[in-house]
């Protein structure tokens, strides 16, 4: 355990962020899901809805660092790309 005061608040710091992380990645998470679900359904409305929805928070996560742009990119695209080929 730490014993000096400032590597005491860091601990404390990167806790709250690791929790801010995990609950931002966990919305991704359960966006593409859904996404996942209306492909599987074979339902094409529910999936662009679904999709523009998994876009949004793919975008929030990068924008406030959780994800790398690339990483980002890289979800969109295979979400888009999956969505696309049910037409």
């Amino acid at each position: 355990m730490a014993n000096i005061k400032s590597a005491k608040k860091r601990i404390l710091v990167n806790e709250t962020k690791a929790a801010r992380n995990k609950s931002i990645r966990s919305a991704v998470k359960t966006a593409i899901k859904k996404v996942d679900a209306a492909i599987t359904a074979g339902d094409k409305a529910a999936a662009d809805v679904s999709l523009r929805a998994a876009i949004t928070e793919i975008e929030k996560a990068t924008s406030k660092g959780v994800y790398h742009k690339n990483t980002a990119s890289r979800k969109v695209s295979r979400l888009t790309l999956a969505v696309n080929k049910l037409a």
